[in-house]
């Protein structure tokens, strides 16, 4: 019996220790995510104020280039260049090879649909999406359609006339496994013209993973 004890005991004491630090490395991501956004922030304010690209971290490979909405959701994330892994770590990216978003032709912004572009999930047509640009330019955007689609087959035409947005993020939402060739596409198109913040004068591929 007292062998049968000291396991348990041990067995106790274990399960504490994963505990713990299971805790204390939940607690560290999610600090980590709170000095990332942050700094985010920061660098979006500095280009906001004519800074140019200002990088988040001194070893960062992207910037902010602009600032992405959902009213009706409550989301604010700021969109940084490009859509490598390690920039959609920390934020949603907006993809080489398509326009900024707010100039004509469509602007393919991806995320990770665990984390900042989870609220995909919950876009009806109609949610207004507003983009404000390093010049200080808030472009409104009304969503047209959300749909699953196969990264395989589907390309994404940037070329066009008037403005638009696809966010794209991985497909199912609840898969247990990343990666695959499924998608969610949401496609918006502009609402109406650009409105400047105040103190600033508006300015002026392939559907990718999550």
């Amino acid at each position: 019996m007292s062998a049968r004890r000291a396991a348990h005991a041990a067995l106790a004491g274990l399960s504490l220790a994963l505990g713990g630090w299971q805790v204390a490395t939940g607690g560290w991501i999610e600090a980590k995510a709170w000095l990332a956004q942050r700094l985010l922030e920061h660098a979006w304010a500095e280009s906001r104020a004519g800074a140019g690209p200002v990088k988040p971290w001194p070893w960062a490979d992207t910037w902010p280039v602009a600032r992405l909405t959902i009213p009706a959701h409550g989301v604010d994330l700021i969109v940084l260049a490009g859509g490598s892994g390690r920039t959609l770590a920390f934020a949603p990216g907006h993809v080489d090879g398509s326009p900024l978003p707010g100039r004509p032709g469509t602007s393919l912004i991806g995320g990770h649909r665990d984390t900042h572009f989870r609220v995909l999930a919950r876009l009806a047509p109609g949610t207004e999406i507003v983009v404000e640009d390093a010049a200080g330019a808030r472009h409104r955007f009304r969503v047209r359609s959300a749909e699953v689609v196969d990264a395989r087959t589907t390309r994404i035409a940037a070329a066009g006339t008037s403005p638009a947005l696809a966010l794209v993020t991985c497909y199912p939402f609840d898969a247990l496994v990343p990666g695959g060739p499924l998608r969610w596409l949401v496609l918006a198109d502009l609402a109406s013209p650009a409105e400047a913040s105040p103190g600033h004068s508006p300015g002026i591929a392939k559907a990718g993973s999550g």
